[in-house]
């Protein structure tokens, strides 16, 4: 009878809290949709109460309720409308210069269809040591999003590792507690996995070496609503093989 390593264990715990967080009553799976207000016609967004216009100065959003009220709203600042038995929250966010609502409800449909996160089985194989290398200067790449747009996407660096004796390279940026962010793909995107996938490694030690776990690779937040615009992995983050590691797919039932 075998029995699980302490890493598999600690998987497993992770994959049980991923789940409870993508499924919590305001988490990813909630959110139904991003509204850009230059799109909007007169200030109104569809399905949201108020007048939403973007303040003269371009530093917050005004908002003007239906029963008269003004309030000044900044990036992630979060509005609850007052409708009885209504329990979205409207957040707002800030792209570009550009800024949108996006709007969260527990009852969305994706939350109720939710059934899981379908993952490969936890293999130590794809526990790797690897290298990173930050830039001189931080840059930005302009990549595809999710919604067809081009945007800016921030990078710190390279991250290194070998597979099956070939060195590999991938673009990183390097978050505010240290650690590493990227977005991946390989042969198993758009197939048996999401079309692509996000790392999370922590933040490399003073020799800038770094455990990449890809056991870990996670799915972006589009994988649980289309209300999301994540951006698609940048030049060279292809992977030329299959990374059978990591959450696949949203289960739904």
């Amino acid at each position: 009878m075998s029995t699980m390593s302490t890493e598999s264990i600690e998987w497993k715990a992770w994959r049980e809290q991923r789940a409870e967080a993508v499924s919590a009553p305001y988490g990813p799976l909630s959110l139904t949709g991003t509204y850009w207000l230059v799109d909007a016609v007169d200030g109104r967004i569809e399905g949201v109460p108020g007048h939403w216009t973007e303040s003269p100065d371009g530093e917050t959003v005004l908002l003007t309720t239906d029963a008269g009220d003004r309030r000044t709203l900044r990036p992630q600042d979060t509005y609850e409308p007052v409708t009885p038995g209504d329990d979205r929250r409207l957040v707002v966010i800030r792209r570009e210069g550009l800024w949108a609502v996006r709007i969260w409800d527990p009852a969305s449909p994706t939350r109720q269809a939710f059934a899981g996160i379908e993952a490969f089985e936890y293999d130590e194989r794809w526990v790797l040591p690897a290298l990173f290398r930050p830039y001189d200067e931080a840059r930005v790449l302009q990549v595809p999003n999710a919604d067809g747009v081009r945007r800016g996407l921030g990078v710190g660096g390279e991250l290194t590792f070998t597979v099956d004796g070939g060195e590999h390279a991938l673009t990183v940026a390097v978050e505010a507690d240290g650690g590493l962010w990227g977005v991946i793909a390989d042969a198993t995107s758009g197939t048996s996995s999401y079309r692509f996938r996000f790392i999370r490694p922590p933040a490399p030690a003073a020799d800038g070496s770094v455990v990449l776990d890809l056991n870990r690779a996670l799915l972006p937040p589009c994988a649980f609503s289309d209300g999301f615009i994540c951006p698609f992995p940048p030049p060279g983050n292809t992977l030329p093989f299959a990374v059978e590691a990591g959450e696949r797919q949203v289960r739904t039932g």
